[in-house]
């Protein structure tokens, strides 16, 4: 045997061992992996779901919303939708996609991750009914192993009709039938093109790609699809043109019984938790926060338009909740003025609320915002331009802010904001999506707490079916504001509340901190908003139209009237403690007459005048700097000084808080010819010579006299003859004075 036929022989046996090997470890690590039958059609699972108090509130049994559907009763285009999205290969592999699989496996190798994936609608079937979601390479093997046992077993056509009956749609619809139902009224076998492609579109996150949460997003994903169905040869380039326009046509149509808006927040909020709801086989216990008593209060709500409720408490935990429009996101209008302008520019020490802005006309390369009255206020504080809503200053906060520190803060509360989104508008809520309802009373919950923002949520804890915590709701906190900030945001909003926008509510005895907030046009509005919140509750009103059809409905009127009626019931029995308006702020005494008069934040002279203190509050460090000295050192311009007829005439300017003393000095002495309160003008009438005349303000403070600097008037000549002359007096500091 020659020597290369001895070396290919071992490489040979060697590599006939590793796979050997291979083998052998594949068999010994999946040798507890078996193909259950039963798992493959749909399991009896049930969720409960209990109240704050833990009472049962309803049986929401997969059974009854799974609903089976044959294979051969569908469209063509339903069943090559997903076939074009999910395994293109499904009717030719044995169950596994090797091309994809090595592909997946090298991008893992790379990544040194789990991150590529390369199941076919076999695998995904075995994953969801068989196995967990770890991500493991034992998982990933126990999952071939089953795959193959179930090509062997079943028809590609028997196996995908098990897939479709068991795939997860969202909003708790398990198999196709269910989802058609609910996403579109309608059963399996009459799905359109588009419909289909809409169902499929969701597979990928239910909770993210919902026509209901997200219909920009939904759209986009379902128009991949379709793309994906032309690739395929499955749909002609003008059919794909004409799906492509065809609006989403979803809508909601389970039942709207009671508690119905709630359950579906629940599991919308389901969906987002890290758990594999295949997992579930023998069902699981929801625990809430639901106020079954509030929650029948705003169901029996009467409007005229769509609206929506949101209800929370000072857990994090929403109360109640009802909406007509599946909480979509809507253009939140002046409600982002607290937390997106002002707060943000309290924090930054920009400003505080008695700081005075000129409300006028104003143009930042075109875009000239206007108040909603037509008018415009001259210098407003802060706290008036929040209370009246007026625009045009929150607009010129944002300007000086800068809008990537507002970004910065918005950020801290899981706001961002698209390129588009990042412009002056943003001050009057102007964005490209919206906020949601509880979005916008999440970030006003953030004054209440002290400046934290933690998101609300409706599940508090998830139990399975042995007692095991699957879940629990652990409270995320991030610092957004100081508390000094916030304090003082809670004593403005609850000033808006007693005479501003939201006066509807100033006759509780109980602590409201509250702004309203209104979009629309001189046509009529699209969106109204009243978001109010006590020490122990924050809520939120929406009444507007999901069509943007113009309504007449305000925040300060229905919207107010209807947040009112739900203070009253929250609190019919018992009343919240105060909020709180003074940790982390201070005092500051300030010149009234010069921020009345002159638009100045000055601090007090020690000395000034009770009734010409004004007291205000601000956030500890951004106490004014400039104090005043004029009762403590009186200061006034130079008086003038003129003869005429032989009198001395000395005119003074107005002092309202000083008196004056005046002397007269001659050669042999001086003497005081004034000492009293002002006046304008001081006459004189002293015989013939040379005269030299003082000015000294003061301040009587009680019985003492506070002096100020003696001024020296130029020097006056008197004669007999009527002819007087006034002389200048060298300057000796600076001139040559013995060349005069």
């Amino acid at each position: 045997m020659t020597k290369f036929l001895k070396i290919s022989l071992i490489v040979l046996l060697s590599i006939l061992i590793v796979i050997a090997s291979l083998f052998a470890a594949f068999f010994i690590v999946t040798r507890d992996a078996k193909l259950d039958e039963s798992k493959l059609i749909n399991p009896n699972q049930t969720i409960l779901i209990y109240d704050e108090n833990g009472n049962e509130v309803v049986n929401a049994s997969l059974t009854g919303n799974r609903k089976s559907v044959s294979l051969n009763a569908l469209p063509e285009h339903t069943v090559n939708a997903f076939i074009a999205s999910e395994d293109r290969t499904f009717f030719t592999h044995d169950g596994l996609n090797y091309k994809r699989m090595l592909k997946a496996l090298y991008k893992n190798v790379v990544s040194r991750s789990f991150k590529e994936g390369a199941s076919t609608i076999s695998q995904q079937l075995i994953k969801n009914t068989h196995l967990s979601n770890e991500k493991t390479i034992k998982r990933k093997l126990d999952e071939i192993k089953l795959t193959k046992q179930l090509e062997k077993r079943y028809t590609k056509n028997e196996i995908l009709e098990m897939y479709l009956n068991t795939i997860y749609f969202g909003h708790n619809c398990y198999g196709l039938e269910s989802a058609s139902e609910f996403y579109f009224d309608k059963k399996a076998e009459n799905l359109s093109l588009t419909e289909s492609a809409t169902l499929v579109g969701l597979l990928t996150s239910p909770n993210n790609y919902s026509p209901f949460k997200n219909p920009e997003k939904s759209l986009s994903r379902r128009n991949t699809v379709l793309n994906a169905m032309n690739v395929c040869g499955y749909i002609t380039d003008s059919e794909l043109e004409e799906a492509k326009n065809a609006p989403l046509n979803a809508a909601k149509t389970r039942d709207n019984g009671k508690n119905s808006d709630y359950i579906d927040a629940v599991f919308e909020e389901f969906e987002e938790i890290d758990l594999n709801i295949y997992e579930l086989t023998s069902g699981c216990k929801i625990y809430t926060y639901l106020n079954q008593e509030l929650q029948s209060f705003i169901e029996k709500l009467q409007f005229e338009t769509d609206n929506s409720i949101v209800v929370t408490d000072k857990s994090g935990g929403v109360n109640a909740c009802k909406s007509t429009i599946n909480l979509t996101k809507r253009q939140p209008g002046s409600t982002v003025k607290p937390f997106a302008v002002y707060a943000p520019a309290i924090e930054e020490k920009q400003l505080s609320p008695f700081t005075k802005i000129l409300d006028e006309k104003i143009d930042y390369n075109g875009y000239s915002p206007e108040n909603s009255d037509k008018k415009f206020h001259g210098y407003v504080s802060v706290t008036d331009s929040i209370i009246h809503s007026y625009n045009v200053p929150a607009v010129k906060t944002l300007n000086a802010l800068t809008l990537n520190t507002a970004e910065k803060y918005l950020t801290r509360m899981n706001i961002g904001l698209d390129d588009d989104e990042k412009n002056l508008s943003l001050a009057l809520g102007g964005m490209k999506y919206g906020l949601g309802l509880k979005d916008i009373t999440d970030c006003y919950s953030i004054f209440r707490d002290g400046g934290t923002y933690a998101p609300s949520r409706f599940i508090s804890k998830i139990v399975s079916a042995n007692g095991k915590t699957l879940y629990k709701h652990d409270r995320f906190e991030n610092r957004v504001f100081s508390n000094g900030t916030c304090s003082l945001m809670n004593e403005i909003l609850m000033q808006t509340a007693k005479t501003g926008t939201a006066k509807k509510l100033k006759n509780f005895n109980f602590d409201v901190a509250a702004k309203t907030g209104t979009c629309g046009n001189e046509s009529g509005n699209t969106d109204a908003y009243a978001v109010g919140y006590t020490s122990e509750h924050s809520l939120g009103v929406w009444l507007g139209d999901k069509n943007n059809e113009r309504l007449s409905v305000t925040g300060g009127g229905e919207a107010c009237a209807c947040l009112k009626q739900l203070l009253e019931e929250l609190y019919k029995n018992g009343t919240p403690a105060n909020l709180d308006v003074t940790t982390g702020t201070s005092t500051v005494n300030i010149d009234a007459e010069e921020y009345y008069d002159n638009n100045k934040i000055i601090v007090a002279d020690p000395l000034c005048p009770k009734l010409n203190v004004l007291t205000v509050k601000v956030k500890c460090g951004s106490e004014p700097k400039e104090k005043s000295n004029r009762f403590s050192s009186p200061s006034i311009p130079t008086p003038t000084i003129s003869v005429k007829n032989n009198a001395v005439n000395i005119e003074l300017c107005h002092a309202k808080y000083y008196a004056f003393l005046i002397k007269r000095s001659k050669s042999n002495g001086f003497e005081v010819i004034y000492d009293g309160k002002w006046k304008e003008t001081i006459t004189d009438k002293p015989e013939e010579g040379y005269y030299t005349y003082t000015v000294t303000p003061y301040f009587l403070s009680g019985e003492n006299k506070i002096y100020g600097q003696e001024i020296a008037l130029p020097a006056v000549s008197l004669k007999k003859n009527n002819s007087s002359v006034q002389i200048k007096i060298p300057d000796i500091a600076n001139d040559e004075w013995y060349n005069l």
